[in-house]
């Protein structure tokens, strides 16, 4: 039990530790240091290129380290350091540097907490405590977001860098609380262990791509994003266009809900993945996506496009909930599942970087409509992708007693 606190203390703090400054940078440099656009949009762009570089190459090292809590500690610390450096910095080069290390640092984030949850529960009790997990990721980006929004307006923007660094640091205390010896590492990378598991492992190329599904399961993840990361800034815009005043405390608004409906998805997913399957439950996922593209043009009224907004929190809820889940389903006993979380999380941000480009160019040439129809569209084929393309993925055998089992088609 101690050890299910101390994940549920990890998970809650480096919730928003693990999405890094985002917009609160752009609003800061922009506000108070009097950036320009092009410029601000180089600082994040060069912070993502580096992110996404370093998330393999992160997974690979999750694997092979037994040092998982220390890679926790270690990026914590990098991500303190750029959060109470920055407002100390003013040349372009030290805060695209700054960033550049905090993006890479918390690509960490995600294989290790995956890794140390799966070596301390094993794959019986995985499934509830990834749904555990995710619930208190939801509630520490809710609470943050609104103490956030509150800092801000007493105090200014530069309250949310210090935020940030302080819910590192708890995340440090948190996780050193995890004794060493309860992670069993090669479980927490994947193997089968026991008596009748091969020694053999397979190289973690052969795992990338010779797994049908979990190519298909990777080109789905990157619809899912491409249809995704730019219907909450399409929302923002609307609404700042609607009332600049109001248009930053509706954005907020908008983030806290949708984190808020995501903590039950992700407690429905822990407790109903390993008996219904991740498949209806990720095709629910997509369904939703696709539903509140096909939403949000039906009327401009603030409201409403607060309410459809509301609905990613359904969606993504699910999404972020079954990720590590499928992805353990494809690569058990291989030994490189963290590896694989890396390379999906990789070509996952790639969508998520092209999606913004993409509704950009639509609004300009056809309006913010037919934006949020292409998006949904580009979600309806990943749905129609998955049903067709992917069998349920679920291993009957690491179900909780009692679950009914069913016979599990692995790709």
């Amino acid at each position: 039990m101690r050890h299910e606190h101390s994940l549920d203390a990890l998970n809650f703090f480096l919730a928003d530790v693990r999405q890094g400054l985002g917009p609160y940078l752009a609003i800061y440099l922009l506000t108070e240091r009097h950036w320009a656009e092009d410029q601000i949009g180089f600082v994040m762009t060069i912070a993502t290129v580096c992110g996404l570089i370093v998330q393999t190459p992160a997974g690979a090292l999750t694997d092979s380290s037994h040092a998982k809590r220390a890679i926790i500690v270690t990026a914590a610390l990098v991500v303190t350091g750029a959060s109470i450096l920055l407002p100390f910095l003013s040349s372009f080069v030290l805060v695209a540097g700054s960033q550049a290390a905090a993006d890479a640092a918390a690509a960490f984030f995600g294989p290790a907490i995956a890794a140390i949850t799966l070596g301390l529960m094993g794959p019986r009790a995985f499934t509830r405590r990834v749904g555990r997990n995710e619930s208190f990721n939801h509630a520490g980006n809710a609470a943050a977001a609104a103490v956030a929004g509150f800092g801000a307006w007493k105090y200014g923007p530069v309250i949310v860098f210090y935020l940030i660094a302080a819910m590192a640091l708890l995340s440090i205390v948190s996780v050193l609380t995890i004794k060493s010896e309860a992670i069993d590492y090669d479980r927490a990378r994947g193997l089968k262990y026991g008596p009748s598991a091969s020694r053999e492992k397979p190289s973690g190329l052969s795992v990338l791509m010779s797994s049908r599904g979990l190519l298909i399961f990777c080109l789905c993840c990157v619809i899912f994003h491409l249809a995704n990361a730019a219907m909450l800034p399409l929302v923002g815009q609307k609404l700042a266009l609607q009332d600049k005043n109001q248009g930053t405390a509706l954005m907020s608004g908008c983030i806290v809900a949708a984190q808020i409906v995501m903590v039950p998805m992700a407690i429905l997913v822990g407790h109903k993945a390993d008996n219904w399957g991740r498949k209806p439950l990720f095709l629910a996922g997509l369904a939703i996506l696709s539903l509140r593209g096909f939403l949000y043009p039906l009327s401009d009224d603030r409201f409403w496009l607060f309410a459809v907004q509301s609905l990613d929190g359904v969606g993504a809820g699910l999404y972020g909930a079954l990720f590590p889940l499928i992805v353990a389903d494809l690569t058990r006993g291989t030994g490189h599942f963290n590896l694989a979380q890396g390379a999906v999380m990789t070509a996952q941000g790639i969508g998520a970087s092209l999606s913004t480009s993409l509704a950009g160019l639509v609004v300009v040439h056809a309006g913010y409509s037919a934006a949020f129809l292409v998006l949904a569209g580009i979600a309806a084929c990943g749905f129609l992708l998955y049903f067709f393309g992917m069998p349920e993925t679920r291993y009957f055998d690491t179900a909780a007693p009692g679950v009914t089992a069913k016979r599990a088609l692995i790709p």
